[in-house]
């Protein structure tokens, strides 16, 4: 089981405290970290792009060339993930260089098509198995799980 660390702009001893507690296996980093800060601790990690028309995802790619993917979640300006919201997953280039983790706003409703247009290596869900904020429903969460393996076949 790999256990994830996520951060949104944190301070670099909150990180290397929750590295240093052997309770985390990969750091997953959804603020406005370089790519230096996030190689700065030498351990694997996940960069999040918020997807907008504006943002060259082959360029993130070369830039954060050393993550093990990429979480690709819908853009918000004011919030950086959570939002509930899905993005245009044409702005995917098919030739991205690193493997993708597909987040922003998927359901039982559209994770299906979703892994069949984009192909990512993992889909990240959180709301879209919720019966009201923060509460998981078992219900939707197996629902979502099969509708991810119908897409694999």
């Amino acid at each position: 089981m790999t256990k994830t660390g996520l951060f949104v702009n944190a301070d670099p001893a909150e990180i290397e405290e929750a590295i240093q507690s052997g309770l985390v296996n990969v750091l997953q980093f959804h603020g406005d970290e370089t790519p230096d800060f996030c190689r700065q601790f030498n351990f694997p990690y996940i960069k999040a792009v918020a997807v907008s028309s504006s943002v060259d995802l082959i360029q993130y790619a070369k830039d954060f060339h050393d993550a093990e993917a990429l979480l690709l979640d819908a853009y918000h300006e004011h919030l950086k993930g959570g939002t509930g919201q899905t993005f245009d997953w044409n702005l995917i280039p098919q030739s991205l260089s690193k493997p993708i983790v597909l987040a922003g706003g998927l359901t039982v409703d559209n994770v299906k098509e979703a892994i069949k247009k984009v192909k990512p290596y993992a889909v990240d869900v959180s709301g879209g198995v919720e019966e009201s904020k923060g509460i998981k429903n078992s219900l939707k969460i197996q629902a979502f799980i099969k509708e991810t393996q119908d897409a694999a076949l």
